[in-house]
């Protein structure tokens, strides 16, 4: 079992790290924390350097000043990099850290050996956007565990909730321990900024990968179909039969598809840069 202490950048952001060769950095979804990864920790860190940390507002990180936009907590992602002296990393988000990936993939595309975003939305439907706006409003009037039920309810099958009940408890726990005004930024801007810079998403050019659920209701087949045609070069991956919490429920299921996408892309480079010299 791989045991890590976790370390702080000088602007306070908490990580973890471990592992040996190219960097691969993993951000979490809003409410939760960079604990979420633990499978994917063990299952990449034997072939990549892995680093997942706290996003603003989130476990042992600062709190985002009033106002931060999805800038800010791409600029948290630039400062760690930045401390770890790593020139380029692949940057994997999970939900809104899917948001927070495409922003760094849009401000700091020097940085970025290759993109993965998981789970996350696009394009919004009315309807679903109609739902996440009051899903904000109760966090504001009831604090960060005020949707968990029926949170745990979308992340995860019923089979998967029955076998492990200790997991979803303390899973529900770390949703209630939220900083209320962390929370609360960052799930406005999970709620508003499925668009973010939609125009220029044409201009990703680093290997990216979109991966959702077959049965993901907030974060559907469509949005990431969607989302990868705005992407040049994009690969689609649908799982069959996940939810939304398909890296903590399946991690091996998504190790695999992570895996083949990381080998694809790093022979992808090398490819290029041996046209290049």
């Amino acid at each position: 079992m791989i045991r890590l202490t976790a370390e702080l950048t000088p602007a306070g952001t908490s990580y973890l790290a471990t592992g040996q060769g190219q960097p691969v950095v993993l951000i979490h979804g809003v409410g939760l924390n960079k604990e979420m990864w633990g499978g994917q920790i063990v299952g990449l860190s034997s072939d990549y350097q892995v680093i997942a940390y706290d996003m603003l507002g989130h476990g042992a990180s600062p709190r985002p000043a009033s106002g931060t936009d999805l800038l800010g907590y791409a600029d948290q992602l630039l400062e760690l990099l930045d401390h770890l002296n790593l020139p380029q990393a692949a940057v994997i988000g999970f939900s809104m850290g899917g948001l927070v990936a495409r922003a760094f993939a849009l401000h700091y595309p020097e940085r970025l050996q290759s993109l993965v975003v998981l789970n996350s939305v696009f394009n919004r439907s009315e309807e679903q956007r109609a739902g996440v706006i009051a899903r904000t409003a109760q966090a504001a009037e009831h604090g960060p565990d005020a949707n968990a039920e029926a949170a745990l309810s979308r992340w995860f099958s019923r089979e998967y909730q029955a076998a492990n009940p200790a997991q979803i408890a303390a899973l529900r726990q770390t949703l209630a321990n939220n900083d209320p005004q962390g929370y609360l930024t960052t799930y406005e801007l999970f709620a508003t900024q499925d668009m973010y810079r939609a125009e220029d998403l044409g201009t990703i050019s680093a290997p990216t990968l979109i991966a959702t659920g077959e049965l993901d209701p907030g974060s559907t087949p469509q949005m990431a179909e969607q989302l990868a045609r705005r992407i040049p070069g994009a690969k689609v991956a649908v799982l069959p039969e996940q939810r939304h919490m398909m890296p903590v429920e399946s991690p091996r299921l998504v190790n695999q598809t992570l895996l083949q996408f990381l080998q694809f892309a790093h022979s992808r480079q090398n490819h290029i840069k041996g046209i290049v010299a």
